[in-house]
Parts: structure tokens; C-alpha cells; sequence
């Protein structure tokens, strides 16, 4: 960045309160931006972190109906261990508050009037669905029916979850209220817009000239809107769920989630410092960073802005480094499927594991595309990084200093060519973070973190004092100062990163915060200091750990097969002469092997009262051979013969398809003589 600027404002996306959070938030959101505050602070800057959940919206009303509890219920209890799981993980807000507190309903409403005040919303009518029954426009949400591109008969009215393509209510084939069940009607109604076109020449400006330097996603992403062309967007909607509009005769309508949400952001500065909060949001020497996900993007990059700009007293974001999606075991997390890792419910199996998780994730970072988290990674990354080299060396350096000096930091004498060498390696890197972390590149810079890991773990293995302790003591007193003085450099550089460790890492040491500007430094720790006891600062994850959370995900995998289930459509109506033309029949397995090159089949010897006949199914992937020798199958007798990998088949064996897409052969319910018929 150009400017210098005397604060910096960090605000992370506010997550809806109708559920716990889970990895993927913590990847894409407020890991990097714990990082950012936390390096800021080192350095002695004036920053403000600020949180909250979003409480408003159709998802909430949703799930409030389907409990039979009010909105507020929801919001309370998922708002709480929100809140609970980011302080469990050491995400520093300043205040995490919510949007169903009475200061954002008045900072929105007030927001809201300004604007109309000023006429920079249009006011027009729209046709939406109406429902007859419960009396109440239908939100998106609201509404089920058959979607026009692939056909899904479950298609919601914002989205298809089947083909994945944002649809509105209103394209849907045969809509249905959920609320009644009922066909909605078309009324007219009328909402107030922001129209983003007026604003489409200076934001294009804005971004596409001024803010080269932002994420390329980012980027992207903005520019692709500009390129369709900006459109008035609705400020408010029909919902009985939300701040009401602050305007004569409009009961029953509210702001919409996505304009009230972002204010948010003011409206909790302004809870956390109600006289000095305008500094934070109207002065130009303050710096806005947005830290959010990308599908995010357009609202903090474009209607956002626009929102800000047309109040006109706001300053606006100077960046908006947003990341991309994180995947769970090679699928994207889903919280309607359940397909995810849940903060609340990872301590409870893995307890003071926090920053594992939180270098993993920081390690595998969706920064410029998606990434994937696998816990076979998750254990590699703890159990050879953190415990191998990090916790190793802090470790045999402590351990050490206790033996031989009995916790005292021993006096530093000559260096060697070696020590320098090592010492130099170690001084040039802050300068390589602090260029990731200014331009969040978080995981470039945990990279350089752990490489100083590396540099003190590779100079305890080759200077190897253990060994000189009776030979040269002279010499193990420098290797040992030098080995506690990159054990102090490390508690700087890994405080943004793992502050749990940090904080363990500074008791053994016996020590408190330094600057971040002091990484580099050999004399953090003056010799006849009094270092504390030795304790692992990370104890390896056992296989057995990784295997219940795997067992866990295929689980939940088997259960959203069978919950989305659904009965294959009924083929075309035959006539009943038709079906007639069967010969079906019950035979008995005399010998049934695997056909040799084929994986899928195997190859039957049936009695069928008849002579007997061979069968060839595709059923191996189900059962083996010698299990099915003895019992009776169904089969169709006259079939025409087929060669199947060389072997005539003369018929072919029912079987029944499974939610899970096993097959279950058919068997007769008693013992049956073969070559019956099955009428």
C-alpha cells in the first residue's frame, strides 16, 4: 500500500446464526484474519477487530418453522456457540455482537433513511408469489417446484441444489408454498431499490483502475459483474423476520439481509465504542480491510460501496482479500448434508489441539482457488511439522538448558562460521513475512515461519552438544544460548499463527510478548536468565484418532445417500400381455465362481428343474462365490442367450438396487422345488 495510514479497521463476514461454524469458515475467513490482527498488534499498530453474527434472513425463519420455535430462539442459541467456538480458537475480536441487538437496529434504520432522505433508492412494484392459505408473500426460500434447466423436482427458489444454477421463484415449473403446501398467485408488491448501475462507472473505476493489487479472484469476480452489467437491487422485502422498514404503511416488509448485514459492521464499532466510533469509519487515515469468502465477494466489493458512497460520510475498504472455498475429503462442505468438520464438536476429540488445526488450515489455505482439507494431511502436517521439528526442537533446547545449567541461560561465547551462518538465515526472514502477511499471503508466510522451525532444529542435530557437554562446554554454552535465543524468536513469529503454543512456548521460556520488529534479534534473553521446566508443546495424533473421523464422514456419507434417496421413475406402461411373455422361474445354485479378467461378474451353475443352465451376473462387487452356493435365486428363463467374456448366458438373475446402488439378489421367501414358475 501507498498510503500510510494511522489505523487499521479488520471486519470478517458475519456468519448466519442458524447453525454452528465449521473449517471452511475458519479457512476462508477469520483464520487469516486472526493472523493480520494478531501481526498488527505485534507490530505495535492501532487496530480494531470486529465480528458479530447475522440474525436476519429466510434460512433462520426456516428452521425456526421446522423446530416450532421463534427466529429469536434460534438466533440465541446458535449466536452463542458461534461466539463460544471462535474464543475456544483464539479468534481476538474486539467484540463479536449480533444483528438482532437494539444499537444495529437503529444504526440500520438510521442508515436506511439517510439514503431515502437523500432519494437514492427507486421505488417500484414487482409481481411475487403469494400464499393464499397462510396470507403472506413467499420468499425464495419459500418455495419448491421443478427447475427449468435440468428438471429437478426439488429446486428451491434461489437456487437448484441438484445442477447448481441460481434461479428466482418466479422460473420455477409448478411452484409450491412449503409453508401450506399450496399453490402460490402471482400479487403485486412494491419494494425500494439501490440502483447499481448509477453507480457502475465510478465502482468500475474504482476497483478495475485504483485496486490492481487485489486478489485475482477478487478481481475477477468484480469485473465479471461489471461485464453483465450492475442492476437495482431490492433494499427491502416481505418478511415478518427483521429490522421493519422505517417508513409509514409498509408493516410487514423489512430490510433486506443483505443490506442490513454489512452495516453490522458499523453498527457493533459503534456498541464497542459509542463516542469514538467514527473515526474508525469516517476518517481518511484509517484503513478498511474486508476479510470474507467469495461468494461474498459482489456484496463487499460492489453493494457495499455503493451503499457507503451513497450515504457519503464512510470511507471505503482499501482491500477485500477474499479466499475460495475449502473442501472436506474431496466434496464441498455442506451443512445441510452434514459434510463437515464442526468447531464445537472438534475439541471434544480433539482437546487443546486448536492450533493444529489451525496450521493445517492456514497450510492449505483456499487463498486464489479451492483447497481441500483431508484428515490423512491433518495428521502428516501435526505429527511431522509441529511435533517433529517445531515441538522437537523447543523441546531438546529446553530439555538441554535444564540439564546442564539447570534452567539458566548460559553466557554466549565466540561464535563460529556456523553460528553466523545460521544466525543470518534466521535475521533475513522477517522482512520475507512481513511482505506475505502486507499483502495476505498467509500461507507463504507460515512457510517462513516453519522454516525458522527448521534452521533451530537443523542447528541443534549438527552442532550436537549432547555430545561435545564434556568435551568442549565452552562450546555447548554458545550453541545452547543460541538455541534459546531462536527458541524466543519463535515465540514472536509464531504468535499470529499458533497463539495456544505461543502462550506455552513463553512459560517454558519464562518470558513475555516481544515486538515483532525484535525477530532477529540474539539477545532477547539475557544469559542468567531462569528458563522454566521442559513440557511438549504438541504430542502426536495416533492413527486411531484419524480413523474414527473417517469412519465418521462415510457415515454421514451412507445417511445422505438414504435420506436423498428417491424411487427410479416407472419405465413406459406395457400391456399385460406384454409382461406375460415372462418366463420367471426358481432355480438353486449348484457351483458359482468369479469369471476370470472380469471384476463385476460371476459365473452361476443353476438347477432349474430343467437339465440345468449357466448364468453370468454382475454381482461380485456384492457377494462372494462360495456364500451363494446352496441358496435359490429368481431368474428369467426365456431369455435369449448372451456371450458374456466367453461364456454363454442363458438367462438372467433378479436383483433388487439399493438406495446405496448395491445389488440384493431375489430370493423366494420358502424353500421352493426348482424350475417353479413365479406367477
Amino acid at each position: 500500500m501507498d498510503k500510510k495510514f494511522k489505523r487499521t479497521l479488520v471486519t470478517s463476514a458475519l456468519p448466519y446464526a442458524n447453525g454452528p461454524v465449521h473449517i471452511g469458515h475458519l479457512a476462508g475467513v477469520y483464520v487469516p484474519a486472526d493472523i493480520y490482527v494478531r501481526w498488527l498488534r505485534l507490530k505495535g499498530e492501532d487496530v480494531l477487530f470486529i465480528g458479530g453474527s447475522d440474525e436476519h434472513g429466510v434460512p433462520i425463519t426456516l428452521l425456526a418453522k421446522k423446530e416450532g420455535v421463534n427466529p429469536q430462539d434460534i438466533v440465541d442459541r446458535y449466536h452463542g456457540i458461534i461466539k463460544k467456538s471462535f474464543e475456544e480458537f483464539g479468534i481476538s475480536f474486539d467484540i463479536y455482537s449480533r444483528t438482532t441487538s437494539k444499537t444495529h437496529h437503529q444504526v440500520a434504520s438510521d442508515f436506511f433513511k439517510t439514503l431515502y432522505d437523500k432519494g437514492e433508492f427507486i421505488e417500484q412494484e414487482s409481481d411475487q408469489l403469494y400464499d393464499e392459505t397462510a396470507k403472506q408473500f413467499l420468499a425464495d426460500r419459500y418455495v419448491t417446484g421443478t427447475c427449468p434447466h435440468c428438471g429437478n423436482k426439488g429446486a428451491y427458489g434461489d437456487q437448484c441444489e441438484k445442477c447448481g444454477k441460481d434461479l428466482s421463484a418466479l422460473e420455477l415449473i409448478d411452484p409450491v408454498s412449503t409453508i401450506s403446501n399450496s399453490k402460490p398467485v402471482l400479487r403485486k408488491t412494491k419494494h425500494w431499490y439501490l440502483p447499481l448501475d448509477r453507480h457502475q462507472q465510478w465502482l468500475e473505476k474504482w476497483i478495475l483502475n485504483d485496486h490492481k493489487e487485489w486478489k485475482s479472484n477478487v478481481y475477477g469476480q468484480c469485473k465479471s459483474w461489471f461485464d453483465m452489467g450492475l442492476k437495482p437491487r431490492a433494499v427491502s422485502r416481505d418478511l415478518d423476520w427483521g429490522i421493519s422498514l422505517p417508513l409509514p404503511d409498509t408493516e410487514g416488509k423489512v430490510l433486506y439481509v443483505w443490506f442490513d448485514a454489512p452495516i453490522g459492521y458499523i453498527s457493533n464499532t459503534k456498541e464497542l465504542l459509542p463516542n469514538d466510533w467514527e473515526k474508525w469509519w469516517k476518517d481518511s487515515d484509517t484503513r478498511l480491510i474486508h476479510f470474507i469468502g467469495k461468494d461474498n465477494i459482489v456484496f463487499h466489493c460492489i453493494v457495499f460501496p455503493a451503499m457507503l458512497k451513497a450515504e457519503g460520510s464512510f470511507i471505503l475498504p482499501d482491500n477485500v482479500p477474499a479466499n475460495e472455498f475449502l473442501n472436506l475429503e474431496g466434496n464441498k462442505i455442506s451443512t445441510s448434508r452434514n459434510w463437515a468438520v464442526w468447531l464445537n464438536e472438534y475439541l471434544v476429540d480433539f482437546p487443546g489441539k486448536q492450533d493444529t488445526l489451525r496450521y493445517v488450515l492456514t497450510a492449505n489455505a483456499p487463498e486464489t482457488k479451492d483447497n481441500d482439507f483431508t484428515w490423512k494431511d491433518f495428521q502428516t502436517r501435526h505429527n511431522s511439522e509441529l511435533v517433529a521439528i517445531y515441538g522437537n526442537f523447543v523441546n531438546r533446547s529446553v530439555v538441554l538448558t535444564n540439564k546442564y545449567y539447570n534452567g539458566v541461560v548460559p553466557e554466549r561465547g565466540e561464535l563460529t562460521d556456523y553460528d553466523k551462518q545460521i544466525l543470518a538465515e534466521f535475521s533475513d526472514t522477517r522482512k520475507e513475512m512481513d511482505n506475505y502477511l502486507d499483502n495476505f499471503r498467509f500461507r507463504d508466510a507460515l512457510k517462513e515461519v516453519m522454516n525458522l522451525a527448521r534452521i533451530g532444529n537443523k542447528y541443534l542435530a549438527e552442532t550436537e552438544p549432547w555430545k561435545l557437554a564434556k568435551t568442549d562446554p565452552e562450546r555447548v554454552k554458545t550453541i545452547m544460548n543460541i538455541s534459546i535465543q531462536i527458541c524466543a524468536n519463535l515465540s514472536i513469529a509464531f504468535e499470529p499463527f499458533l497463539p495456544f503454543s505461543t502462550d506455552k512456548l513463553r512459560k517454558q521460556l519464562n518470558i513475555g510478548k516481544f515486538n515483532w520488529n525484535e525477530i532477529g534479534s540474539i539477545d532477547l534473553i539475557k544469559a542468567g536468565h531462569q528458563i522454566g521446566e521442559a513440557a511438549l508443546l504438541f504430542e502426536k495424533i495416533e492413527d486411531d484418532a484419524i480413523q474414527a473421523q473417517l469412519d465418521r464422514l462415510e457415515r454421514i456419507k451412507k445417511e445422505n445417500e438414504l435420506k436423498n434417496w428417491k424411487p427410479n421413475d416407472i419405465k413406459e406402461t406395457i400391456a399385460f400381455d406384454d409382461f406375460s411373455k415372462l418366463d420367471l422361474r426358481v432355480g438353486t445354485v449348484l457351483d458359482c465362481q468369479k469369471v476370470p479378467k472380469a471384476d463385476k461378474l460371476l459365473q452361476f451353475k443353476i438347477d432349474d428343474g430343467m437339465g440345468g443352465r449357466t448364468i453370468v451376473s454382475g454381482i461380485a462387487k456384492w457377494y462372494k462365490p462360495e456364500d451363494l452356493i446352496g441358496k435359490q435365486v429368481c431368474f428369467i428363463a426365456n431369455l435369449a442367450p448372451r456371450m458374456l467374456k466367453g461364456i454363454e448366458s442363458q438367462g438372467m438373475i433378479l436383483s433388487t438396487v439399493n438406495s446405496d446402488g448395491s445389488l440384493c439378489i431375489v430370493t423366494p421367501q420358502k424353500q421352493t422345488r426348482p424350475g417353479c414358475t413365479i406367477e
